[in-house]
């Protein structure tokens, strides 16, 4: 189930070099907005509502964690960015670019400055065609049609002509070369997040831990010497037997996986929480199951500092892990470090991702794919 929302933009401009202004629009808003996961041809189409120069058009989705209302505000000023002046005039007018929101998920919103769906979209051919392009499930929440039957009942007869076909700004960002990809990280690092977020943009299959389903992991945070053994044990029997599973339904050679962990986190925490003695028998029983699992094509550790990650538990709030002391995170940071090292077998990247906050600014998103996606060339 995807997690973000589906939000559908239509843009269009008549003024200057019309193909540029909408290309400059579409890689900025992927740039600085939310991620662009599908774009329609460009469809050249009358002026609608006044006299002026034909139109350049197209429809696209953005896929995104925020709120329509922070959608429309980055739209804004993003147009004014590129050059929009809005003149004090009534009615329709020429411009570099228009950038409207079209539609936010199936919902339905009426404020002051944002209509959802856009009010007047079944009557304009010029918004109807290029989101027809999109091949979107999505059905009008108010009318109850789909897409073709909005164009089919549209009362605009205005001719609206292909120009060209648009690549959208993620499918020139190949992950896909990588068919299965491992992300990593200390407690509170936000792999889950954005492990699920790049399965959701990228279309790929989704292998997340079921860390909250461990019985010992409150009891080791309230006793972790008389716990640690029978939790790391038990995370990893479960994380064996969880990617036997999952990856035993995929294809490692054709399908794209991404996964929020990989076997050998369970030595990095092993090594921190166990007593020696207790480390080298549970050692023994990790080299015989790590030969079993099958390694990922790419291992991303994101690496954040123990301040960053203290402030990141403490925001996702769950009680247990409230009492985890700076120190052992450290320990967990250097033993990943540590252990990275010397896996000359894998092909590894680490990300510094301190200063980073992936889920609300999208360069910092897009500066994570474009590594990813370089690593692979170096």
């Amino acid at each position: 189930m995807n997690t973000q929302h589906q939000v559908i933009l239509s843009l269009g401009s008549n003024r200057g070099n019309r193909l540029n202004n909408i290309q400059l629009a579409i890689d900025s808003l992927h740039a600085t907005v939310a991620t662009v996961v599908k774009v329609s041809a460009i469809y050249e189409t009358p002026a609608w509502g006044f006299e002026g120069e034909s139109f350049y058009n197209c429809a696209l989705v953005l896929q995104t964690h925020k709120e329509a209302t922070q959608i429309l505000e980055e739209i804004l000023e993003l147009e004014i960015k590129l050059g929009r002046q809005r003149e004090p005039i009534e009615g329709y007018q020429s411009r570099i670019i228009d950038i409207d929101v079209i539609t936010y998920n199936e919902e339905i919103i009426q404020t002051d400055k944002l209509k959802v769906p856009h009010p007047h979209m079944q009557n304009r051919l010029f918004v109807l065609m290029p989101m027809r392009d999109l091949n979107l499930d999505w059905r009008h929440p108010i009318l109850q049609k789909y897409l073709p039957e909005l164009v089919q009942l549209s009362e605009d007869k205005s001719k609206c002509v292909v120009i060209q076909k648009l690549t959208a700004p993620l499918e020139k960002i190949n992950l896909q070369q990588y068919n299965y990809i491992a992300i990593e990280g200390n407690i509170g690092a936000g792999k889950t997040t954005l492990s699920t977020k790049i399965a959701e943009d990228f279309n790929a299959k989704l292998v997340l831990e079921r860390f909250a389903d461990n019985p010992f992991l409150p009891k080791f945070y309230e006793d972790q010497t008389r716990y640690a053994f029978p939790l790391e044990m038990s995370f990893l029997a479960d994380r064996y037997q969880q990617l036997s599973d999952d990856l035993a339904q995929f294809d490692l050679f054709k399908d794209f996986i991404v996964a929020d962990y990989h076997i050998f986190k369970s030595l990095i925490f092993a090594k921190v929480t166990l007593a020696e003695d207790e480390f080298r028998l549970y050692k023994t029983m990790f080299d015989i199951i790590h030969k079993e699992t099958p390694k990922p094509d790419l291992y991303v550790y994101l690496y954040q500092n123990t301040e960053q990650l203290l402030a990141n538990i403490k925001k996702r709030g769950r009680s247990y892990e409230m009492q985890i002391p700076a120190e052992y995170l450290e320990k967990i940071n250097q033993g990943y470090l540590e252990y990275i090292k010397t896996q000359t077998n894998l092909n590894v990247l680490v990300l510094d991702v301190s200063d980073k906050d992936f889920m609300e600014n999208q360069a910092d998103y897009i500066f994570i794919l474009d590594k990813i996606a370089e690593k692979s060339q170096s």
